[in-house]
């Protein structure tokens, strides 16, 4: 995923969908998975995040 992909979603109490910059965050998560937990590595894995 390009890392300026961004998704819309709805977020309850918010009159306008908010943008979520998920190309971004897929990037930096993978670019220090170095120091994410063991349970958040788990995590990724369950949701079949291959780099993990």
């Amino acid at each position: 995923m390009p890392r300026a992909h961004g998704e819309e979603i709805a977020v309850e109490g918010e009159a306008a969908p908010v943008i979520v910059k998920r190309g971004v965050w897929v990037s930096n998560t993978k670019a220090r998975r170095d120091k994410l937990t063991a349970d958040q590595l788990t995590a990724l894995a369950k949701l079949g995040v291959d780099w993990v």
